[in-house]
């Protein structure tokens, strides 16, 4: 029978592609906006109406992907997560109004979601506990990727093809896509036919986790309701409700910064948007490599999360308030770029939160709420931002620098040591200093 070496990032690698691919649909609106409300006779609350309908069904999304990829697998999740998403970009054609953009945003977001619960899964699955967050930022590079390659190629297909044939053509990506997934993806790890012996070991033995003293334990599966009695559910969910706006506001206004600040076109526009998300790839990567590189070095995962966690909140909070006063779009984008590195930084080590803290069928639940959280908390920024831009952008990137202290404080005073819940009877029980009873 046939054997592959290395198959876990195969898997890895078709997971960041569907998040290229994910994030080309997705910002295809934002690009392309200039040319789509002057011909629609739209504007910038048109455009905060119809994002809110994406971002309404993304929060639905990612607690609802969360659940059904616990209960069908990841293999098929994925399939199921991007049909939806790829019928809805190729709708995006045939729509006039705001409201009409809206439905179809909103499915979207329902499929689109399903991408980051489903990823944390097959992270958990494939990969040992120290190489889970090189994983995370292999799989989140794919966001930057997708983020640097949908500026320029949605623009030259906009000026080549117009803007509904743009539509179609990225919804076609999503299909092409899925020919490897069924191919490769036959099952996990524990009974993939073309997996080597040595690699199932390698990933099994290495998914072995330990308490804070050092000795192995299985790690909780709770229910859905249960696991959000623990407070280390609680450090995922109010980090991402507080961070991940930081990376919507570029995600979701950069072109319109561009455009409304420095007066840029649509060609214009795929020429710098790219920029900044450059530096995004590199933190995806780089926040990866150095929580596993201070795990190989003796360093628990409680310090390794937590020291690399805060370092992407240090890189950001005081660039963002840099970023306010950019005379230039060159020097703006660039700023922007050491932004979104320590965003990714951080956010790679927090999505991995839900497999350090617990196993099965709880991780993709909670990856899942996690993601709703954020999707809130970007919700409510995206009806500020129409409010306090009417001047200018400097309320913009000094919002964004409130909420990063109060992101990294949370994953520090709910995470508590950052370990596996025991399954045992104590691991219900709380301390005001964080974590469960058998917590050094």
């Amino acid at each position: 029978m046939m054997k592959i070496r290395g198959m876990r990032w195969f898997i890895v690698s078709l997971v960041a592609t569907a998040t290229v691919i994910n994030y080309v649909d997705r910002n295809a609106l934002a690009v392309m906006w200039p040319g789509i409300s002057e011909e629609l006779g739209m504007d910038k609350n048109d455009y905060a109406l119809i994002l809110s309908f994406f971002m309404v069904g993304y929060a639905i999304g990612q607690s609802l992907f969360g659940k059904i990829f616990d209960m069908i697998g990841t293999r098929l999740g994925f399939l199921l997560s991007i049909i939806v998403w790829s019928i809805s970009i190729a709708l995006h054609a045939v729509v006039k109004t705001a409201t009409a953009f809206g439905i179809v945003r909103f499915g979207l977001g329902v499929g689109e979601a399903g991408n980051w619960p489903g990823a944390t899964k097959a992270n958990a699955e494939w990969f040992p506990i120290h190489q889970r967050a090189l994983a995370q930022g292999i799989f989140n590079s794919g966001a930057s990727i997708g983020a640097v390659i949908s500026a320029p190629l949605i623009a030259w297909l906009y000026l080549v093809l117009g803007w509904k044939t743009t539509f179609v053509v990225i919804a076609l990506l999503g299909v092409v896509w899925m020919v490897p997934w069924i191919v490769l993806y036959k099952s996990g790890p524990d009974s993939h036919p073309w997996l080597t012996d040595e690699e199932r070991d390698f990933i099994l033995t290495g998914q072995k986790a330990q308490n804070a003293d050092g000795v192995e334990v299985d790690a909780a599966a709770p229910s859905w309701f249960e696991m959000l009695r623990h407070r280390q559910s609680w450090a995922v969910i109010s980090s991402r409700f507080f961070l991940d706006p930081v990376w919507w506001l570029f995600v979701s206004w950069l072109p319109i910064y561009l455009a409304e600040t420095f007066g840029f076109d649509i060609k214009q526009i795929g020429l710098f948007a790219w920029v900044p998300y450059t530096g995004a790839a590199i933190g995806s990567i780089f926040g990866g490599w150095l929580a596993g590189y201070l795990l190989k070095r003796g360093w628990s995962v409680n310090a390794a999360r937590k020291f690399t966690i805060t370092l992407g909140g240090i890189i950001m909070l005081p660039t963002l308030l840099a970023t306010a006063t950019a005379a230039t779009p060159l020097l703006a984008v660039i700023l922007i770029a050491v932004i979104l590195f320590g965003f990714q930084i951080a956010i790679g080590n927090i999505q991995t939160l839900p497999s350090d803290f617990f196993s099965g069928k709880s991780v993709g639940s909670l990856a899942g709420v996690g993601g709703t959280a954020a999707v809130v908390g970007v919700l409510i920024t995206i009806w500020i931002v129409p409010i306090i831009t009417t001047e200018s952008y400097a309320p913009f990137f000094i919002m964004g620098a409130l909420l990063v202290p109060i992101a990294v404080l949370s994953v520090w005073l709910f995470g508590g040591r950052i370990a596996p819940v025991s399954t045992g009877p104590s691991s219900q029980s709380t301390n005001p200093t964080g974590g469960n009873s058998n917590e050094a």
